[in-house]
């Protein structure tokens, strides 16, 4: 097989892989721990829901996100291929790279964090109670709103939206595929708005935007990967 086939079918399968698998730990944490409603309680009622989750829910959180490693590699690999073509390809992929970082930390709170602050919290006493929702708010603001929603969602839009650009300019994918791109980060980027509100109330959002958004988004990656998969 030529080289290049090889790299091109790589590279799709690494995209296809990551987006199908992020799917199935998003779904089952939608069954088992009602997941993204379940963030909108009380955060005494989270930790209880999370630590009668057990084990298999702690390890779910770890799946959810590890599953995206293989963005990685499609990342590096598409900005290869554009380096030379492109002269913000090099940005593109940095931009890109740093979004997965930062998601992937955000989501690892679940699994190291999160559960210390349950098992504090449904064995302690009021005053424990108390301390183990604070902590909670605080790691839930930082790593999940700042880290994961807020930078991890702004960097990955901007590498969509670069990537997008470069294929447009290189005339590389069809016109509809590019425009999906363009799309689901514009409605990615009005997810933006509810983070603002959970620090200025009344702050104006659409409710459905991040599901949206992520859920095009993913899409997009799914149907990218198939153009770089069936290339010759």
């Amino acid at each position: 097989m030529n080289l290049s086939i090889r790299f091109n079918k790589t590279t799709g399968w690494l995209l296809i892989s990551s987006a199908v698998l992020l799917f199935v730990p998003y779904t089952i944490l939608s069954i088992i721990f009602e997941y993204p409603q379940v963030l909108r309680q009380d955060a005494g009622i989270i930790l209880t829901r999370f630590h009668q989750g057990g084990s298999s829910l702690v390890l779910v959180w770890w799946a959810f996100a590890i599953v995206g490693l293989p963005l990685f590699g499609a990342y590096v690999r598409i900005g290869q291929q554009l380096e030379d073509k492109v002269s913000f390809a090099r940005l593109a992929t940095v931009l890109g790279l740093i979004g997965l970082v930062v998601q992937m930390i955000g989501l690892l709170r679940w699994t190291f964090v999160v559960p210390v602050l349950a098992q504090q919290y449904v064995s302690g006493n009021e005053m424990t109670k108390e301390a183990s929702k604070m902590a909670f708010q605080v790691i839930h603001q930082y790593g999940g709103v700042v880290l994961g929603e807020h930078l991890g969602q702004l960097f990955t839009i901007a590498w969509t939206v670069l990537i997008s650009l470069a294929f447009a300019r290189l005339k590389r994918f069809p016109k509809w595929l590019i425009w999906l791109g363009y799309g689901s980060s514009a409605i990615y980027l009005l997810a933006q708005a509810e983070l603002f509100a959970t620090v200025i109330p009344g702050f104006p959002y659409w409710g459905l935007a991040g599901f949206l958004g992520s859920t095009l988004w993913l899409i997009w990656m799914i149907l990218l990967g198939l153009q770089f998969a069936s290339k010759r």
